[in-house]
């Protein structure tokens, strides 16, 4: 029986919004919103956003701003998902994600999750970051991931 994939389309900082296509589609959004963390959530109702957007037409060009930006985020999702290997997109994350060259782990970030970003399954993602570490280019540690060999990385990531 093959594992069931999900697909993490981004993370939300605080004060980030989303869903806003929700007001403009004449159909439910079928992505899922779920807090990692406790989390203040706020909830504009359809109504009274799109008044806003009547009233404020600076508003209304940063809605379209941000709901451009994250189409092209998309768009380049699709991109990786379709021509990047998993290890590649496994290194781009770990490059991006990094303090000192050490990805720190919550507790919630779990193969499943780093599975779910990446448009994987965890066994897929167990053996990339195996592969990367065997070849020297990582340590895996319980809570977090620390960089060897950036350069190598770099190089796979792209």
């Amino acid at each position: 029986m093959e594992e069931p994939r999900e697909q993490i389309l981004r993370f939300l900082e605080p004060g980030e919004t989303f869903n806003e296509i929700g007001v403009f589609a004449d159909q439910a959004n079928p992505a899922t919103a779920i807090a990692l963390e406790p989390a203040g959530i706020w909830l504009i109702r359809r109504e009274a956003l799109l008044d806003l957007l009547q009233e404020r037409p600076d508003f209304g060009q940063h809605v379209l701003t941000k709901m451009a930006d994250r189409m092209l985020y998309l768009v380049s999702l699709v991109t990786d998902l379709s021509l990047r290997p998993v290890t590649g997109r496994l290194a781009r994350l770990v490059l991006e994600n990094t303090t000192d060259d050490i990805l720190h782990r919550p507790r919630w970030f779990t193969q499943a999750e780093l599975a779910a970003r990446l448009g994987t399954v965890p066994d897929v993602i167990q053996r990339s970051l195996r592969n990367l570490e065997k070849d020297g280019h990582i340590v895996v540690e319980r809570h977090q991931i620390r960089i060897l060999d950036r350069e190598a990385l770099l190089a796979i990531a792209t």
